[in-house]
């Protein structure tokens, strides 16, 4: 199904490091004189209290970008919407798909993998399901060092 582990992240620690903007063309002489920092958690983490890492384990949202062993940020405080990557506690365990509430009206909605080769989950009334939180943000590491 596509698993993630959820853990408790210290985000109350500031991480501040140079600025280095990465241009795809001819450096600018101005790129010198930037000295912004960056706050990991000014930038992304809107509500600390309410959010989590997940270890993504498996790829059914590769054709999200999301592959085996990226990190996600997931926030609790955010509301989901159609088309949200959520992550779900659904029948004993998490799972990460796309919300599709285009359903509702016929009594049930949908968890939408983003790879063809998983099976797309219809949730109904009754079901042991809860939108856990709302994936905002992706880290993916290029190389272990």
């Amino acid at each position: 199904m596509g698993n993630i582990k959820i853990s408790k992240g210290g985000f109350d620690t500031r991480l501040e490091l140079e600025y280095a903007g990465v241009r795809a063309g001819f450096p600018s002489p101005a790129d010198d004189y930037i000295h912004d920092t960056l706050d990991f958690n000014r930038d992304y983490i809107r509500h600390p209290e309410a959010s989590f890492y997940g270890a993504v384990e498996g790829d059914s949202m590769k054709d999200a970008g999301i592959y085996d062993g990226d990190k996600v940020i997931i926030d609790r405080a955010v509301e989901p919407h159609n088309g949200s990557i959520i992550v779900a506690f659904w029948n004993g365990e998490f799972t990460m798909k796309y919300l599709d509430l285009t359903h509702r009206s016929e009594g049930y909605i949908e968890l939408k993998p983003a790879n063809p080769d998983y099976p797309t989950f219809q949730v109904k009334a009754g079901d042991n399901f809860e939108v856990w939180g709302v994936v905002i943000h992706l880290i993916r590491t290029f190389e272990n060092i």
